[in-house]
């Protein structure tokens, strides 16, 4: 009697063991998971807040060099293919910039794979496969970026594309380009739970100064003949 008893017992004991074990891998996996969602939510809030900044710098970077040209030159043609030249080269230094920048990270990020992957456990494999496929991509980066660009600068062209009269003119950019610059600010500040109206005002504010900056000293340069 008393050996079937402790055959029983160590019965009991050996499933309580493999029970705990099969329970702290399934909660090893869980959590690598759980890693993997909040890895891929960080990253495509990024992308987001990389894409939104992309379209204040188009929106930003264009509207001053029109407005700066626009200081010396009251033609439409020559505002709009000061910003037509400026959307161009702009979303080309956006796109190369950030590919040789995301590049950089991709390669890192392998190495950084390739040496932890010399140490992963069998059932980490699943895992390893999605952080694999998560990698950063430089071409996609590049092409996200130039678009971003390229939509920020599209307001001020579309602003002045249709109107002849040159006060008109500056004073519709300048209003399209303001109430563009909060909308940006606002979704900046989501993305990055900044405080709503503080960092919206913080973007228009800054991009008056840019366009007023701009205006003014390149007034002031062509009043001196050159």
């Amino acid at each position: 009697m008393e050996a079937i008893d402790l055959k029983q017992f160590e019965n009991e004991i050996e499933l309580a063991v493999n029970d705990d074990i099969e329970g702290q891998k399934f909660q090893q996996l869980e959590e690598e998971e759980e890693e993997v969602e909040v890895y891929d939510y960080s990253k495509r809030a990024q992308w987001l807040r990389a894409a939104v900044l992309g379209a204040n710098d188009g929106l930003l970077s264009i509207s001053s060099l029109m407005i700066g040209v626009g200081a010396v030159r009251k033609d439409s043609k020559t505002m709009i293919l000061t910003g037509i030249a400026g959307l161009v080269s702009g979303a080309c230094s956006m796109a190369i910039g950030e590919f040789v920048s995301v590049y950089s990270q991709y390669d890192i990020e392998v190495a950084q794979f390739k040496r932890e992957n010399m140490t992963k456990i069998a059932e980490k494999n699943d895992v390893d496969e999605a952080k694999k496929e998560k990698l950063p991509d430089p071409f996609q980066a590049a092409a996200a970026s130039a678009f971003a660009f390229m939509v920020g600068a599209i307001v001020p062209l579309l602003s002045a594309a249709f109107i002849g009269d040159y006060h008109v003119r500056l004073g519709v950019v300048v209003a399209a380009v303001s109430i563009a610059l909060l909308g940006f600010g606002g979704v900046g500040a989501f993305l990055g739970r900044a405080p709503l109206v503080r960092s919206s005002l913080r973007v228009l504010i800054g991009g008056w100064l840019a366009m007023g900056i701009s205006f003014g000293l390149t007034k002031a340069i062509g009043s001196t003949g050159l």
